[in-house]
């Protein structure tokens, strides 16, 4: 329904008074190291009671030159006895596990892998806050994208696992959560990483199936794919332009194969607008799951491999980008900042957006459209709801909130016309049944007061092309 009050709140005066640069200053580089897999118990934490060092100590130096240093945590926090499998692999940590990563220089690390949940649920969340108490961001599925300030670049990072946990998730690729998550980290960042979990352990060459997933990710948005769980160093490859580190195999590792005693560091590089990475070799001694620095890797492949940043979605003259996160529950959403002349001019209030995208029109002003989850006001179900902003000196202000068009929503996207081309679910408002596997598209033109059904057998053809592969994921 159409309104015009300001739907998304102002923060002001405060904001306006902390001039902070959109960009990093001319010249300057920011460096980002992404790690392999890390543990932090079984023999590694025996070798670390025996040894009274910490498994980071010779990689540290370079970790504090970096500007922002993430890498990918198998297991949980708390007693093994809690062990959710105790009859095969789980991987529980002490309490002082994440002063041990801040020590080290981490910023964050990937906890969306099959070791997450060895300790339950409350082992995910115990993990999660003695992170945050230690200055380290948590990455997960259910919580991205996280967006983070590196210098002046905001950056968003999307934690994705195919590897099926011990509490039963695991994500899935092509699917449309996952296809909201980067259009909104596509939308509000410079640069959009996905850090993945898939594979096969000790397969030293990524799978067909890697590679397909690599082109849909890249495809969807991800400037760059950095890939663990094999355990095992595997090709990165320049994957449609863009850099993907297949697997970067283990950093801290007790396993004893000689190939997972071998890890690469991925060294990325923003510079003059654009990303470019390298890669730096670690090794473990024998007998020991501490790596130490071994020099460059040669990665040939990544040498024309060069992602320019994504210019700011502009609106009404503000460039909008999200502000950094910070963890309030699954379904805390973003904040958005509008920037003038390299200034935050206004913030909104925290919002539960899916997915956010710029190209409706009507009477020259250009108007925003995001994808939200709220609860219905006729009957209380939490669904995902169309909205439409103006951009303004006062921040966001709706032009239009609807329930979910013609049919229950399930995505919604904005093609290269303005077309909306929408994935609605198989059963309707006047007899919903949200278990109906059956799903239907619709294209809609915008027509200043809302959205109309457009008739168009070309459009309808590359609607449902569009959304055939997330049809099958949405079954």
């Amino acid at each position: 329904m159409p309104g015009t009050r300001v739907a998304l709140t102002l923060v002001g005066a405060a904001v306006l008074g902390a001039a902070v640069l959109l960009r990093a200053p001319a010249g300057r580089a920011e460096r980002l190291l992404f790690t392999g897999d890390i543990l932090l118990s079984r023999q590694v934490a025996i070798e670390m009671r025996r040894t009274g060092a910490s498994p980071f100590d010779s990689v540290t130096p370079l970790f504090h030159k970096a500007d922002w240093v993430g890498g990918n945590l198998e297991g949980a926090i708390g007693s093994a006895d809690a062990c959710r499998t105790p009859d095969t692999t789980c991987f529980a940590f002490p309490d002082t596990a994440p002063v041990l990563l801040s020590r080290a220089g981490f910023s964050a690390v990937t906890i969306e892998n099959n070791h997450a949940a060895d300790l339950g649920r409350e082992g995910r969340e115990r993990t999660r806050e003695a992170l945050r108490h230690a200055g380290i961001l948590a990455l997960d599925f259910v919580h991205s994208p996280a967006f983070v300030r590196v210098g002046g670049l905001t950056m968003a990072v999307v934690a994705v696992s195919l590897v099926q946990a011990a509490d039963g998730h695991v994500d899935s690729v092509p699917s449309v959560a996952l296809a909201q998550k980067l259009r909104l980290a596509r939308a509000l960042a410079d640069l959009v990483t996905v850090s993945i979990h898939w594979g096969t352990e000790l397969e030293d060459w990524p799978s067909d199936t890697q590679r397909r997933v690599a082109e849909w990710l890249v495809d969807e948005g991800a400037d760059l794919v950095v890939g663990h769980h094999p355990h095992v160093v595997q090709p990165a490859d320049c994957v449609h332009g863009h850099p993907v580190f297949f697997s970067l195999g283990n950093h801290v590792f007790d396993q004893r194969y000689p190939e997972t005693k071998e890890g690469l560091i991925a060294d990325c590089t923003i510079e003059h607008g654009q990303l470019r990475c390298a890669a730096v070799r670690t090794h473990a001694r024998r007998g020991s799951a501490m790596p130490v620095v071994t020099g460059a890797a040669p990665l040939a492949a990544l040498g024309p491999c060069a992602v320019a940043l994504r210019a700011p979605v502009e609106v009404a003259g503000y460039a909008l980008r999200a502000a950094p996160w910070s963890p309030r529950g699954p379904d805390a959403g973003v904040v958005i900042e509008g920037w003038r002349d390299g200034v935050v001019r206004w913030t909104t209030r925290r919002v539960s957006v899916l997915s956010l995208q710029s190209g409706l029109a009507a009477g020259g002003e250009r108007l925003l459209f995001s994808l939200e989850r709220h609860p219905s006001a006729m009957d209380g179900e939490v669904g995902v709801r169309p909205h439409v902003y103006a951009v303004g000196a006062h921040g966001l202000v709706a032009r239009w909130r609807g329930t979910a068009l013609a049919w229950p929503l399930i995505d919604a996207t904005l093609d290269v016309h303005g077309r909306l081309c929408a994935l609605h679910r198989g059963d309707s408002f006047i007899s919903p049944d949200p278990r109906d596997p059956s799903t239907r598209t619709m294209v809609y033109a915008w027509n200043g007061f809302g959205f109309s059904a457009f008739d168009d057998s070309v459009e309808s053809a590359s609607c449902s092309s569009t959304m055939r592969g997330l049809t099958h994921a949405a079954q």
